[in-house]
């Protein structure tokens, strides 16, 4: 598995349930483990104890996308996730980030040849079943390697998400 979600509140938890319903497994992360236990019972995921855990058990390139409160507590995760990453993985934040904030954030990463992309998610619990709605920013080749997970959590392949431009364009 080459993907996984750190932060399983309502919306991240169910955007995991519904990549499992789409036959897409991976990896999952939570502040209290409990949670990802959980849920990895429930859909098949792995659950990882911890960030390195989480990166450990991806193979590369990866892709970690992060559905954590915008500030601090994603501030902090990106930190710990940085140095465990190798050049070609991608992050995805999909909080409610400042658009700016997403623009510094993507030229860190840029420097140890890592790709990040910001997703505005929308669709709340109902996301589960209904599909989320998803306008992201980021590279052309970044958008290539989420397009296979935004057809699985969107309402259908073809509607739903949007890659809106560069970096900063998702949640601008």
């Amino acid at each position: 598995m080459e993907f996984g979600i750190v932060g399983l509140g309502r919306m991240g938890g169910n955007m995991a349930r519904r990549l499992a319903r789409k036959g897409i497994k991976i990896a999952v992360n939570n502040r209290s483990h409990e949670v990802s236990e959980a849920i990895a019972a429930e859909t098949g995921h792995l659950a990882c104890v911890s960030l390195p855990d989480l990166v450990a058990a991806l193979q590369t390139p990866r892709i970690v996308w992060l559905m954590l409160p915008a500030g601090e507590a994603t501030e902090a995760a990106l930190t710990t996730l940085m140095p465990l990453l190798s050049a070609g993985d991608l992050v995805v934040d999909g909080a409610n980030a400042y658009y700016k904030d997403d623009q510094r954030r993507a030229a860190l990463m840029a420097a140890r040849q890592i790709a990040y992309a910001d997703a505005g998610v929308s669709g709340g619990v109902w996301g589960l079943d209904n599909g989320y709605c998803i306008m992201f920013g980021g590279s052309d080749a970044a958008a290539a390697r989420l397009k296979p997970c935004m057809v699985a959590l969107a309402p259908t392949p073809a509607t739903g998400w949007l890659h809106s431009g560069p970096v900063g364009s998702g949640h601008f």
